[in-house]
C-alpha cells in the first residue's frame, strides 16, 4: 500500500504543470461559438432570399405609412387605406412601364427598317471623305426580311420557355413583398404595440424613436424623389417637345422616374435612351437632348434639389453616394435602391443620442458663403427637443404612443 502511495505521488505533476480549470470550459465555449456562427451562416444562405424580401417590404412599408395614416385620420380603415395606396402605385408603375413599352417596341421599328439607309449612307460617307471602301451589304441584309436581325423578336418568343421558370419566381418574390408590405402596413400599430409590450418604457421610446425616424426619412425621401421626378418630367417633356423628339412625353417620363430614383447612374442610364431616339432622328436633335439634359442637371442640382431635400432629407452627398456603393456591395440592386434611406434613418437616429457642443473659432469651419451651413440647421432641432436623457427619450415615446393610439381605432 505504501508503495502504491508513493508511486501515485511521483506520477502527479506539479501544481504548475496542471492544467488549469478553465481551459476545458474556454475550449468548450469556443467550440460552441464556431458551431453557432456556422449555423448562423449556413441559415442567413438558405433565408437570404426571405430576409432580401423583408427589408425591402419593411422599407416599403415606411414609405407607404405616412400617406396610410393621412388616410386614417380622415376616416378611412387602415385596410381601405393600405389597399388605395397601393392602387395607385401599381397603377402608376402600369403607365410606366406600359409607355416605355410602346416606345422601345416603335423605336426597334423603326431602327430595324432604317438600319440599310443608316449603313448605306455611313458606306458613302467613309468613301468620299477617306476613300476607304467598305462593304454593309450583308450587314444590311441582316436588318432585311429573312434576316436575323429582322426575326428578332421570333427569336425571343422561342425563349420565353426557357425563361419561364425565373418569370414565376420573379413573379412568386413580387407577390410576397406585397403581402408583407401590406400586412406591415395595415397592422403597423398593432405591430409596435405588440413589440413594444415586451420592452420597457426606456427600450420602448428608443424603438418607437427609431421607427418613428424611418418613417420621416423614407417617406421623406419618396416625397423628395417623387417631387423631384415631376419637375423633370415636365421640363424633359417641354424641351423635348419643342426640340421635336419622337414621343416627348414617355421620354420625359422615362427621364424623371430614372434619374430620381436610381442612385448614382440614374441621371446618366435617363439622358441615355432620348439621346439614342433623337440620334436615330437627327443628330441635331441629339446635341440640343444632351445639352437640355445637362443644362437641367445643373438647375437641379443647384436649385431644385436643394431647397427640396433640405425638408425631407438632409444628408450629405458623400454620405450617400458610400452608403449607396455599401448598399451594392451587400444586397446588389436591391441595397442601392435602399441605401439612401436607411442611411438617413441611422444619421437621424445617431444625431438625436449625440450630445452637441458649441464649436471654437477655427478658419476651418468657416465656409466662406453666403448662405447659411446645413448641418448647423439641421443640428438646432436636435440640440433643442432632442432626447439626451432618458427622461428626453420618455417624452419621445409618449409622443410616439399617441400617434399609435391614434392609429389603433382604425386597426380594429
Amino acid at each position: 500500500m505504501a508503495n502504491d502511495a508513493r508511486r501515485r505521488r511521483e506520477l502527479q505533476l506539479p501544481e504548475r504543470d496542471r492544467m488549469p480549470r478553465w481551459v476545458p470550459r474556454a475550449i468548450g465555449l469556443m467550440m460552441a461559438a464556431v458551431v453557432g456562427l456556422a449555423t448562423a451562416a449556413w441559415l442567413l444562405e438558405k433565408l437570404q432570399t426571405l430576409l432580401v424580401v423583408l427589408l425591402v417590404s419593411m422599407f416599403l412599408s415606411f414609405a407607404m405609412e405616412p400617406a396610410v395614416n393621412w388616410l386614417a385620420r380622415r376616416g378611412w380603415r387602415r385596410g381601405f387605406g393600405t389597399a388605395a395606396v397601393f392602387l395607385v402605385f401599381v397603377l402608376a408603375v402600369a403607365g410606366f412601364t406600359a409607355a416605355m413599352a410602346s416606345v422601345l417596341a416603335d423605336q426597334i421599328t423603326t431602327l430595324i427598317d432604317a438600319a440599310p439607309g443608316y449603313l448605306s449612307q455611313i458606306e458613302n460617307w467613309a468613301d468620299e471623305q477617306f476613300g476607304i471602301q467598305i462593304n454593309t451589304d450583308e450587314l444590311a441584309a441582316e436588318f432585311t426580311e429573312g434576316g436575323s436581325a429582322a426575326s428578332l423578336l421570333g427569336d425571343v418568343a422561342g425563349n420565353l420557355v426557357s425563361v419561364g421558370s425565373a418569370l414565376v419566381n420573379v413573379a412568386v418574390q413580387l407577390l410576397t413583398i406585397v403581402l408583407f408590405t401590406f400586412y406591415l402596413v395595415a397592422d403597423g400599430p398593432r405591430l409596435r404595440r405588440l413589440l413594444c409590450s415586451a420592452l420597457d418604457p426606456v427600450r420602448q421610446a428608443m424603438v418607437l424613436r427609431g421607427w418613428e425616424l424611418a418613417i420621416d426619412k423614407t417617406g421623406g425621401y419618396i416625397y423628395s424623389r417623387t417631387l423631384l421626378a415631376v419637375a423633370a418630367f415636365l421640363l424633359h417633356w417641354g424641351a423635348f417637345a419643342i426640340i421635336g423628339v419622337p414621343f416627348p412625353a414617355p421620354l420625359a417620363m422615362w427621364v424623371g422616374v430614372l434619374s430620381q430614383f436610381v442612385p448614382v447612374v440614374g441621371t446618366y442610364l435617363a439622358g441615355l435612351l432620348p439621346l439614342l431616339i433623337a440620334l436615330l432622328d437627327d443628330p441635331i436633335t441629339a446635341l440640343w437632348v444632351a445639352i437640355v439634359v445637362l443644362a437641367y442637371q445643373q438647375i437641379e442640382n443647384y436649385l431644385l434639389a436643394p431647397r427640396v431635400t433640405a425638408h425631407t432629407m438632409n444628408i450629405h452627398p458623400a454620405v450617400a453616394f458610400g452608403s449607396v456603393l455599401a448598399g451594392a456591395a451587400l444586397l446588389g440592386s436591391v441595397g442601392a435602391l435602399l441605401a439612401v434611406p436607411a442611411a438617413a434613418t441611422i444619421q437621424a437616429f445617431v444625431s438625436t443620442y449625440i450630445k452637441r457642443h458649441e464649436l471654437i473659432e477655427s478658419e476651418l469651419f468657416e465656409t466662406h458663403d453666403d448662405e447659411p451651413d446645413e448641418s448647423d440647421e439641421a443640428d438646432e432641432p436636435t440640440g433643442a427637443n432632442g432626447p439626451e436623457t432618458a427622461d428626453g427619450a420618455g417624452n419621445t415615446a409618449g409622443n410616439a404612443g399617441a400617434s399609435t393610439g391614434s392609429d389603433s381605432p382604425a386597426a380594429g
